[in-house]
């Protein structure tokens, strides 16, 4: 699946997907180019051939568009994720696969690094996640607590901070190699990046 392919959702009629479909399309190629308040819809419409109406008919407004675009594509993120944890039994193999499947994944999606680096905030999302989301969220929270229980995580910290230093380098690291570009991608450094993140996080 590449930038320009849609994750799957259900479908209402054809040509209300069709219309969706390259909206989205339009707005991740503007988002990733430029910070949300520099996009215009006009924009987005004139990109995307569909009307003003149209977009305000499927979304509302522009950030109801950037927080549609990011749940379709964390949806894909999740459900890759959720895959390629199956059958993983070592603990440490399965926060290295983590590790792994989103660095994969943002090397595969330039656009969608951009996209979420350059225009999403905490706290700016408005909608709630999507159950397949949340269910992610949990299970990885239910691991690094698996972690700190059985003396393999520090302890010294609650759950929420172990998963905040993880996805803090994650981001930096993603956000570093879309603008260096130059050097080997991340997924071929996996295994010693993942080294240095386990130092942070392991037990003493």
């Amino acid at each position: 699946m590449s930038d320009s392919t849609i994750p799957y959702r259900p479908a209402t009629t054809t040509a209300a997907v069709a219309a969706r479909e390259r909206i989205e399309a339009a707005a991740l190629d503007l988002f990733a180019e430029r910070a949300f308040h520099e996009v215009r819809l006009d924009e987005i419409a004139r990109a995307a051939r569909a009307s003003l109406q149209t977009i305000y008919r499927h979304y509302g407004d522009k950030q109801a568009l950037l927080d549609a675009c990011v749940l379709n594509w964390a949806n894909a993120l999740a459900a890759r994720m959720t895959d390629h944890l199956i059958g993983i039994e070592t603990y440490k193999d399965r926060l290295r696969k983590v590790f792994w499947v989103v660095l994969d994944f943002f090397e595969q999606h330039p656009k969608v690094a951009r996209m979420i680096l350059g225009s999403v905030y905490p706290g700016a999302m408005r909608y709630d996640v999507t159950a397949e989301q949340r269910r992610l969220t949990n299970l990885f929270m239910e691991v690094l607590a698996e972690g700190r229980e059985r003396g393999i995580l520090n302890d010294q910290v609650s759950e929420a901070i172990l998963l905040d230093y993880f996805y803090g380098v994650l981001a930096r690291l993603i956000q570093m190699q879309n603008l260096r570009q130059q050097e080997p991608p991340l997924s071929q450094q996996v295994n010693v990046l993942f080294e240095m993140l386990w130092r942070a996080i392991a037990k003493p």
